[in-house]
C-alpha cells in the first residue's frame, strides 16, 4: 500500500506541473495575439470617426495606432460633453500607440471644436 500511495503522489505532482506549463503557454499565447488597430482605418483619425469601433472586437492589450491630438478621458460625462479634464493624458505625436485596458476606453480629440462639431471621439470597449 505504501508503494501505491507514493505513485499517486508522483502522478499528482506530474499533473500539477503539466497544468502549470499549460497555463504559462496559454498566457504567452494571449499576449502574442494582441492586435494593433489604426483608428479610422485608411481614413485615420478624422471627423465622424465615432462609429469606427462598431463591429470590431477589441481585447485588453490591443493597441490603437497613429493617433494625434487625442485625449484619454475616464468619465462618460467628459466624453459626452467633449470636456478635456485637468491632468488628462494627451497624445500629440501622430505616431502614438495607446494600449487598451479592460473595459471602457474613451478618447476625444483635443483640438478645440473637433469633438463637438466633427464627432472626433471614440468609445472602445475591450474584453
Amino acid at each position: 500500500m505504501f508503494h501505491q500511495g507514493r505513485g499517486n503522489a508522483i502522478f499528482t505532482a506530474a499533473a500539477a506541473a503539466a497544468l502549470v506549463l499549460c497555463a504559462v503557454a496559454l498566457f504567452d499565447g494571449e499576449a502574442a495575439e494582441a492586435a494593433s488597430f489604426v483608428v479610422g482605418d485608411a481614413k485615420g483619425w478624422v471627423f465622424n470617426v465615432n462609429d469606427w469601433p462598431n463591429g470590431k472586437s477589441f481585447k485588453a492589450g490591443d493597441t490603437l495606432a497613429d493617433i494625434h491630438n487625442v485625449v484619454v478621458v475616464k468619465e462618460s460625462g467628459d466624453f459626452n460633453s467633449c470636456k478635456v479634464p485637468a491632468g488628462a493624458t494627451v497624445y500629440t505625436s501622430g505616431k502614438d500607440q495607446v494600449e487598451l485596458v479592460l473595459g471602457q476606453n474613451l478618447f476625444i480629440c483635443g483640438t478645440p471644436g473637433h469633438c463637438q462639431v466633427g464627432f472626433m471621439k471614440i468609445n472602445v470597449t475591450a474584453a
